[in-house]
């Protein structure tokens, strides 16, 4: 893809985000918004297509995505055919900011831990099958806990699903702190100069041993479940001393999740010196003049930016691109 900075301007419903979720789904092969492939797919149509042209680097692509209501989702990339459109996710790197990402700082710690995972992925991919393999040792440990309850297996069996749980739980503890840790410093200094100071992020959790799995043993097997791992743990984001789920701003909380978003921006161009596409979503309604100059000045790099707003106006830098978006319809200014 072209370096720059791409402005789409347009009037609310106009189109705007679902040229970006377009983009999203052509370089990854999901949607950022949407359950399920029908959301895609025109009205009254039994489809949908997004075929993409660029380059990715130096070397020219193209992808090829089809949704439709009746079958599974199929993608190509250069001609060839995928196995699954999520394969997509290893040729690109894109990410994504929406009004509705406020949920990774407002939200419960399951979308924070999520949230983390897709990161570790992207910039640890040799490690990116860590959170799987973890889900799947404590759905049989789960499994197991439930059948030494209903007296259908013995307490004896527990004990390799135990110890798969403690071997992979470290890893997938390692793996979320090395990406906390690196993305920590970018995202302090992003979230600074957008006007938050003292802004942090910290993992909470431990790794959980086999001998304190035992340990509370009879609590799991009365509930059917493992209580204690990295399925409970939780990313603190602070400002200072204030936990900004609960004591920050929406302004704020705004701020935190574009923060995390440039900061692992800088972090995958670093690792892989290969800049990623960055989608931002309408950051500008809620930014002061002097926050958007901050903004603007952050996103003036090799990479490439697609910005949406209202008002062309609200970007106080001369886009590389300007496209007016109206009546579903996408046209240079």
């Amino acid at each position: 893809m072209e370096p720059g900075l791409v402005l789409v301007a347009g009037a609310n419903g106009s189109g705007k985000t679902n040229l970006l979720e377009a983009l999203h789904l052509g370089t990854q092969g999901f949607s950022p918004r949407a359950r399920g492939d029908a959301q895609l797919i025109r009205f009254g149509a039994d489809a949908g297509r997004v075929l993409l042209r660029g380059r990715n680097d130096t070397k020219p692509f193209e992808t090829d995505v089809i949704v439709s209501r009746d079958e599974p989702r199929r993608a190509r990339l250069n001609g060839e055919v995928l196995r699954s459109a999520d394969q997509l996710r290893g040729a690109f790197h894109t990410l994504v900011f929406t009004p509705d990402r406020l949920a990774v700082v407002k939200g419960g710690p399951a979308i924070r831990r999520a949230y983390l995972d897709r990161s570790l992925a992207r910039l640890f991919p040799g490690r990116a099958t860590v959170a799987g393999e973890y889900g799947s040792a404590l759905g049989q440990r789960n499994a197991a806990l439930r059948r030494v309850t209903l007296g259908l297996s013995s307490r004896g069996a527990l004990a390799p699903w135990t110890e798969r749980v403690a071997a992979t739980g470290g890893e997938l503890v390692a793996a979320r702190r090395a990406t906390v840790e690196l993305l920590g410093p970018s995202f302090a200094g992003v979230a600074e100069r957008l006007g938050l100071e003292g802004a942090t992020l910290a993992y909470d959790g431990d790794t959980p041993a086999p001998d304190e799995l035992d340990a509370r043993l009879e609590r799991d097997l009365e509930r059917g479940f493992t209580g204690l791992g990295p399925h409970l743990h939780d990313v603190r984001i602070q400002a200072g001393s204030r936990d900004l789920r609960t004591y920050g701003s929406q302004g704020e909380q705004r701020t935190v999740v574009l923060a995390l978003v440039l900061a692992e921006a800088t972090a995958i161009a670093a690792r892989t010196r290969a800049s990623p596409l960055v989608l931002l979503d309408d950051v500008l309604s809620e930014l002061d003049a002097e926050r958007r100059l901050a903004l603007a000045e952050l996103l003036v790099d090799d990479g490439q930016t697609v910005i949406t707003t209202t008002s062309a106006e609200a970007l106080p830098v001369r886009p590389s691109i300007s496209l007016v978006v109206a009546d579903g319809r996408v046209r240079e200014a």
